[in-house]
């Protein structure tokens, strides 16, 4: 063994650096000799690496025992360049006390595997303690890590929310810039970091044209997708065409085919979905060391699953979508479970020509799929739209209700996501429902700052900052004090934000304004700025008391002189409600007040002609009714005078 070692180390003393060739060489010659030989095999791991050989390198850590232990970093480095990121973050962080070279190693594994949380606080503990020569590439890392958790919605972790100068100083900063920009919804600001990015990247000498085409591709993808989302088609499409697709000079396969897919996206001549679902299907997959990101893998599947639907693919996307969402543990959270149920929503409706024959088709899903997140958000979608904000309501309603009856720690955690919190406050704000809206945020924040083992991520801050104001809102001593109390966890979290700054002290100053610090009273703005554009002389001219005051009664007496009014009081008009204002009404015309009485009653009728003037007098209450001949009056009482005069006495009768 030691003879071996020795041999060894004094051929790789003869060898360069640079010459893994040999290195291999002289370590496979002396594992020949002892197979048990750590050194050997461990310089035969490393020159495999150096040479790019990742999965025979893994193969001798699988093979040799005790190499693992003995070679933390280069194991973790092989695994992850084999595609096993997950695993290599395991080993990174479980070796002994970490170098530096491995808590690069550990934040590179962490961010392939999507853990940015954990790759943010490595890169940040490697920015506190600077290196010569390290601080370029840290800055680069760190700018993606950041992007990378604003599109996870993980942004309040983010180091950076605005792109700085110094960003905007090197194209892969300022690339990084506009890709936390882009998810963060301001297009603009990414479109023209991008326009920057690609700037700094044609001016570098130091790149041959070759490597500026490699660098500037992502860079045009994204444009793409940005124009596409701005609404700039035509912009769009000429730029997509720049993109060589056919000479394969996209290396990176995932990168083509997010080209490949924005490109169709872009281009009206790809109107024929046919055609689109050919050419979407037609770019390579990428190799398992080149995947794409959860959240990039989500948006390619759904890309996929409209495409085919516009193809009349109906039934395959309604079994390909069953499959995903019956995989799953219902309800969930998951962005492709609830995609997949979506989509299968819609295959179900069959291009329904309106919404009611969507609701139609859909709602009986529900039955079979009560606790379907993705079909319930779907429903209540729909029954916006339709204007039906009642039905929308008692869904997620009775959705809540059923989660909170099961006891379940995953489903309370459904029950209480920030998202659907938002969906039910929202219904609640269009009903004009206040008061059950603070309930809801009041009832969300109890709930996310209790301890629960079910609870994998941390609350959102958002939810926490509108639960906090609503509960200020409510006036309510002990609701204050519950504000207060998640405006300080908030403030724990982030000493610089300003909402949870302002939330706290508001709150202190309603429970207990001795406990505000002096530090937080700095950041609120003072009070001549705020009443800097107010004018207390033409308030007190306009009869603005000026508060309680220490005067004679000669002195109040005069202010009440002052505050009386000079003037005749001009009368107040009475406000009419629009359903009693007439259709010819004009405003400052004085209304007639007898507009309500019918015509013939109302005073100032007078009928025209003959026979109105006649008719008139026939109306006037008290006076003599004159009768005419044909009125049923005259008639009786002709009758009764003529049956009187034909009526003789007869001789000799009485």
């Amino acid at each position: 063994m030691a003879s071996s070692t020795k041999s060894l180390s004094s051929l790789l003393g003869q060898t360069t650096l640079d010459d893994h060739d040999e290195i291999l060489k002289a370590a496979n010659a002396a594992i020949k000799k002892s197979k048990a030989d750590l050194d050997a095999q461990h310089a035969k791991a490393v020159a495999l690496l150096h040479l790019d050989r990742y999965e025979d390198a893994l193969k001798v850590f699988e093979e040799t025992k005790g190499l693992q232990e003995k070679a933390h970093f280069e194991y973790a480095y092989a695994l992850y360049k084999t595609g096993n990121a997950a695993k290599a973050v395991e080993i990174a962080g479980a070796g002994p006390k970490a170098s530096r070279g491995t808590k690069h190693m550990l934040a590179q594994a962490a961010y392939r595997s999507e853990d940015f949380a954990q790759a943010a606080k490595v890169y940040k503990d490697l920015a506190s303690q600077p290196v010569d020569n390290e601080e370029y590439d840290i800055r680069i890392n760190s700018g993606a890590v950041d992007a990378q958790l604003e599109w996870t919605g993980q942004g309040e972790l983010a180091q950076k929310k605005k792109p700085t100068r110094e960003d905007l100083e090197v194209f892969e900063t300022a690339f990084n810039a506009a890709c936390g920009s882009i998810a963060r919804g301001e297009l603009a600001q990414g479109e023209v970091c991008l326009k920057r990015a690609k700037d700094l990247c044609n001016a570098l000498s130091d790149l041959s044209d070759a490597e500026k085409q490699a660098e500037l591709l992502p860079i045009t993808v994204q444009q793409v997708y940005v124009l596409t989302q701005l609404g700039k088609m035509d912009d769009a499409e000429e730029l997509a065409t720049s993109i060589p697709f056919a000479d394969h000079s996209i290396k990176e396969l995932s990168t083509r085919y997010i080209a490949q897919v924005n490109s169709i996206a872009a281009s009206k001549e790809h109107s024929n979905p046919y055609l689109s679902h050919r050419l979407f299907h037609s770019s390579p997959k990428p190799p398992v060391t080149d995947q794409h990101f959860a959240f990039q893998s989500n948006i390619l599947r759904q890309d996929e699953y409209v495409i085919s639907l516009l193809s009349q693919k109906v039934a395959g996307v309604a079994a390909s979508t069953e499959k995903v969402i019956s995989a799953s543990v219902a309800p969930s959270l998951s962005p492709a479970v609830n995609m997949a149920a979506v989509l299968n929503a819609a295959a179900h409706a069959r291009n329904a020509e309106t919404e009611k024959a969507a609701l139609k088709e859909i709602v009986p899903l529900l039955e079979k799929r009560p606790n379907d997140v993705g079909l319930l958000l779907t429903i209540t979608h729909l029954y916006v739209i339709t204007n039906n904000y009642a039905a929308a309501t008692y869904l997620l309603e009775s959705f809540f209700k059923r989660l909170e009856q099961s006891g379940s720690a995953s489903d309370l955690d459904v029950r209480f996501a920030p998202g659907l919190i938002a969906t039910l406050v929202s219904l609640y704000a269009q009903q004009g429902r206040p008061g059950a809206s603070k309930s809801e945020l009041a009832k969300a924040a109890e709930y996310w700052r209790k301890p629960h083992k079910s609870k994998t991520e941390a609350p959102s801050k958002a939810l926490m900052v509108a639960a906090g104001t609503a509960l200020l809102d409510t006036h309510n001593l002990e609701n204050v004090r519950a504000a207060g109390e998640i405006f300080k966890s908030l403030y724990d979290q982030d000493n610089e934000d300003r909402a949870a700054i302002a939330g706290l002290v508001a709150a202190y100053s309603i429970t207990d304004p001795s406990s505000i610090p002096k530090d937080l009273l700095s950041y609120l703005p003072e009070a001549n700025r705020l009443i800097s554009d107010i004018d207390a002389a033409a308030l007190e001219g306009a009869g603005v008391p000026l508060g309680t005051l220490n005067t004679t009664d000669i002195a109040l007496e005069a202010r009440k002189r002052s505050l009386a009014p000079t003037g005749p009081v001009p009368p107040r008009t009475k406000r009419l409600r629009k359903a009693r204002i007439p259709k010819e009404f004009i405003e400052g015309k004085k209304m007639d007040p007898e507009r309500w009485l019918p015509m013939r009653d109302r005073s100032y009728y007078r009928p025209k002609g003959r026979k109105g003037k006649k008719k008139l007098e026939g109306l006037t209450q008290g006076g003599v009714v004159a009768e005419e001949k044909g009125s049923p009056a005259a008639q009786e009482k002709k009758g009764g005078v003529d049956k009187g005069k034909s009526k003789k006495k007869g001789k000799g009768k009485w």
